[in-house]
């Protein structure tokens, strides 16, 4: 049976990591404005987590705060109960949490600045998906969207190797979930280009981004809109057989 061909969310529940900014913010918005009760989980973006809560309650939008550490077990499994304790089930997760630690070629990267983007950007990750996943099976057609980086194709540039590394780790852990919780769960991937977020604000010159916009067929950088629109798509009925899929929203940047 084909899905009709708009998307409504109504009665489901979504939990996004790291929503309090960039590509996070938009997909909590954009499920919603879909009919989505949204958990908003936040770390360090206390401001713009609250300031999201706040649109999208205007909005007539459910949604609550979810501070934590998820590197923590015990603070990742105390998300989704306290969502779920709130909203009374979990229907779509998406891990949104992530960020570069720190440029520096592998040779002079440290133990340190290794593990931490291990676990900021893959730990993180099957920490709260492992404690999600019961209550995503309850449901019976759950959905899992994970957020990678077009560093999976380039092998991090500039010194982005281990954060390329967590997130190359992070693809193949959509391999596994996809593979281990259908039919129950559905579990995709969405590998942004170069999304013009905060995060590039803060790790990338004005000269890196220019050069990242001539390097892309279609003349521009990635807007986090335009992947929480295809996020929307995995986390509904209209992408009902897809499956371990990788949705690439770079623009044509890299052409397999």
């Amino acid at each position: 049976m084909i899905p009709e061909q708009t998307i409504n969310l109504t009665g489901k529940v979504a939990l996004i990591s790291g929503a309090g900014v960039g590509i996070g913010r938009a997909t909590a918005l954009a499920l919603g404005k879909a009919g989505a009760f949204i958990g908003i989980h936040y770390y360090s973006s206390a401001t713009g987590a609250k300031a999201l809560l706040d649109e999208l309650t205007a909005l007539n939008i459910k949604a609550m705060l979810l501070p934590a550490d998820l590197t923590q077990e015990d603070q990742a499994n105390a998300v989704v109960e306290t969502l779920v304790a709130e909203a009374g089930q979990l229907d779509i997760l998406v891990n949104n949490s992530g960020g570069l630690v720190k440029r520096a070629k592998i040779e002079d990267c440290t133990l340190e600045n290794w593990n931490k983007s291990l676990d900021l950007n893959l730990t993180s990750a099957f920490l709260l998906t492992k404690h999600a996943i019961p209550h995503l099976r309850a449901t019976g057609n759950g959905r899992i969207v994970n957020i990678l980086s077009l560093s999976v194709q380039t092998g991090g540039a500039n010194g982005g190797g281990s954060y390329a590394a967590a997130k190359g780790g992070l693809m193949v852990f959509t391999h596994t979930l996809a593979k281990e919780l259908a039919p129950q769960v559905r579990t995709n991937s969405v590998m942004p280009g170069t999304v013009e977020t905060q995060h590039h604000e803060i790790h990338s010159t004005a000269e890196m981004m220019e050069n990242y916009r001539k390097q892309t067929p279609l003349g521009r950088n990635t807007f986090a809109e335009e992947v929480a629109s295809s996020v929307l798509f995995l986390a509904s009925d209209m992408s009902s057989h897809i499956n371990g899929a990788l949705i690439d929203i770079s623009g044509g940047r890299f052409l397999r």
